[in-house]
């Protein structure tokens, strides 16, 4: 095994060289848990507002956590109470795993690239490191729950004795799991691709709040806990919950199968600590790629003018001049600008999300599939605002109407070769989701019209009411600007609704004078209506935008 040298050696050193002097085995634990207790006392020490944020976070975390305990001790005797108990421990779980993944950020301690210069081994340090791991608010919010589900199922001596058991278990596969995770994922999550990953986590949440609100309805129906055992059965075998199923079996008298779940959660946490063990070993002798040095790619002779130069095969399969070259750089930065990779994967998932939610909850139909084009269609506005301050480069090139027409047609059309497809996919599997496929056509003519409303109004709205989006803050909108983007949003949506409104009547129409078979003509219409509003759009904001390049320039370069 090689080891990195503490006093500045660039590489790793030869496992036959004398090894630095080790820091001793028993210092480390209490070094540790004195890290971790001052990065806690430190939040203390921001600033006013933030300070506020973060005694606010702890206090509202440990309320409800002691009403989650509350709620599970009185659940205590209650028929399916294990179901319940056991599929909460797997989504913690699940927590526990994906959230170092989205907020590598939240626990300094989880990058052990900090600790690589230091004379360490890894076997001591992953003790330090896994007790340090067992403080903090999220920890206690663990413990809660493993303690409530506990004192919910176990019944009589042994179950008692067996709970000890499992809970200890259950939590330290967590904390072990979450360990594991961010050991064998840091140079990613530290890396660019890393923090575009953390971009997911608005969307994971808000996914995972809309099926906890579906689960929640799904449990005030009739069956109650009952329509929780299917998913129970199955979460019973994986691990931690698998401790936890193994008390209400001893509390049955089962105990040859709660022997069976306890050594299988045992060889869980044995093979997650060597996962651990494993990863955090090569993490400390194995350099970054920053130490690495790599080949610079070798440029082409030929010159770089068009998007076919310079996109690759995208490149060239988009249209030549200024239009293909616009759009090869609109979707470069719905990929590498975090903002707009925010707003595009925000899009792509709720637009999809919203059809699938409504008709699990029992009110959905085709037409929600139309989620689909007003998030897409979003996307078109506020365009010069997204360039930020860098917009002045394009504003040289827009000498005239012709020039500011196809700049915006090359966003346009950026949106529109994703959008197309994708509001497609959306309609015609909400159909078939829904088993409403006749539909399809009518639907997806709405659709497709609605998007091409929205990519009209918003060319209007970035050339008349503009605002900037700060690059360096967590805001969308600059200070002082909320009035002008709320203005920018809701009146185009309007309008965007209001030009739609023929081709809905006429849907509307057709359904109620009973022409059913002509529902059909709504698909070609949508996409004949929605393209021409589109190009009206275009035409009409192309002259506004080449007029107003200095106001638009100011107004976007502001924050």
């Amino acid at each position: 095994m090689t080891l990195t040298d503490p006093l500045g050696a660039k590489g790793p050193l030869d496992a036959s060289a004398p090894a630095p002097p080790a820091v001793p085995t028993g210092s480390l634990l209490p070094v540790f848990v004195q890290l971790k207790l001052s990065l806690m006392r430190n939040g203390l020490r921001q600033s006013a507002g933030r300070r506020a944020a973060y005694i606010t976070s702890i206090v509202i975390t440990v309320l409800f956590a002691a009403l989650q305990l509350l709620g599970l001790v009185l659940l205590r005797g209650t028929d399916n109470a294990d179901a319940l108990v056991t599929l909460l421990t797997a989504v913690l779980a699940l927590g526990w795993a994906v959230m170092p993944l989205f907020f590598p950020s939240g626990d300094e301690t989880l990058d052990p690239t900090r600790l690589v210069m230091l004379p360490l081994r890894p076997r001591p340090l992953m003790g330090a490191l896994l007790v340090s791991s067992l403080i903090g608010v999220g920890q206690l919010f663990t413990v809660t729950l493993v303690v409530g589900s506990l004192i919910a199922i176990a019944h009589g001596a042994a179950a008692a004795a067996a709970a000890v058991l499992a809970g200890v278990l259950t939590v330290l596969t967590c904390v072990a799991l979450a360990r594991a995770v961010a050991t064998a994922n840091t140079r990613l999550l530290s890396s660019r691709k890393g923090r575009d990953l953390a971009l997911l986590s608005g969307l994971f949440v808000a996914i995972g709040a809309q099926f906890v609100n579906v689960g929640v309805q799904k449990l005030s129906g009739a069956g109650g806990l009952e329509a929780l055992r299917p998913a129970a059965d199955i979460l019973r075998w994986v691990p931690p919950a698998t401790a936890i199923d193994a008390v209400q079996g001893v509390s049955e008298g089962a105990y040859g199968l709660a022997a069976a779940q306890f050594a299988l959660s045992t060889a869980a946490l044995a093979l997650l600590m060597w996962w651990w063990s494993r990863s955090l070993t090569h993490l400390m002798i194995s350099p970054d790629g920053s130490t690495i040095q790599t080949e610079k790619p070798r440029r082409g002779a030929a010159g770089a003018g068009s998007s076919a130069d310079v996109g690759g095969p995208l490149g060239r399969l988009l249209p030549a001049g200024r239009t293909g070259t616009v759009m090869l750089r609109t979707l470069r930065y719905a990929v590498r600008d975090p903002k707009a990779k925010a707003g595009w994967v925000s899009s792509l998932g709720v637009g999809l999300l919203m059809p699938v939610i409504t008709s699990i909850q029992g009110n959905g139909n085709v037409y929600w599939a139309c989620w689909a084009s007003g998030m897409l269609g979003m996307l078109m506005y506020n365009q010069f605002g997204q360039d930020s301050s860098a917009f002045w480069m394009v504003a040289q090139t827009i000498a005239s109407p012709r020039d500011a027409y196809e700049e915006l047609r090359g966003r346009a059309f950026a949106i529109a070769l994703v959008g197309v497809p994708y509001v497609i996919l959306a309609v015609v599997g909400s159909a078939a989701f829904m088993k409403e496929l006749p539909a399809a056509p009518e639907a997806l003519g709405l659709a497709l019209g609605l998007l091409g409303a929205l990519l009209a109004t918003g060319a209007m709205t970035s050339a008349l009411r503009p605002y900037s989006i700060p690059q360096d803050s967590a805001k969308n909108v600059a200070p002082g600007q909320g009035s002008l983007a709320w203005i920018s949003l809701i009146g185009g949506m309007v309008m965007g609704a209001l030009l739609c409104a023929p081709l809905l009547g006429l849907t509307i129409w057709l359904h109620v004078s009973g022409a059913h078979s002509l529902l059909w003509v709504v698909l070609p219409l949508g996409v004949v209506y929605g393209a021409a509003l589109t190009e009206a759009g275009l035409r009409l904001a192309a002259p506004r935008t080449a007029g107003r390049l200095p106001e638009i320039l100011a107004a976007v370069s502001k924050g």
